[in-house]
């Protein structure tokens, strides 16, 4: 009886650190949201245009507007000659830098 509630509090522990965690990583991303929304109206407001598209090659962009995640990674990697980690974690970034884009605009 003893050692099903120590785990029992074990796992409620850990549970709980779980969650707090999650909140504290949940309130990072609500303040990055706004410096992000504060960031594209202090652009605009100067005039200048951000292009989320700026250092992707032509053919990258192509496979990302189809969907084609691993295709992009492809053409990357032989565009620029990158290891695989590098041109996924690129393509990553592009993907995110796409979805704030579209997200700021959708808001205003």
């Amino acid at each position: 009886m003893n050692e099903s509630l120590l785990i029992g509090i074990i796992i409620g522990t850990g549970a709980a650190m779980v969650l707090m965690r999650l909140a504290a990583l949940e309130r990072r991303l609500d303040r990055l949201s706004r410096l992000d929304a504060k960031v594209d109206a202090l652009l605009e407001a100067s005039g200048v245009a951000f292009d989320p598209k700026r250092d992707v090659p032509v053919g990258v962009q192509e496979a990302l507007d189809q969907g084609e995640t691993i295709l992009a990674i492809k053409r990357l990697r032989e565009a620029t000659g990158i290891g695989l980690k590098e041109a996924k974690e690129f393509i990553d970034e592009v993907r995110r830098r796409q979805a704030g884009t579209l997200l700021n605009r959708a808001s205003r």
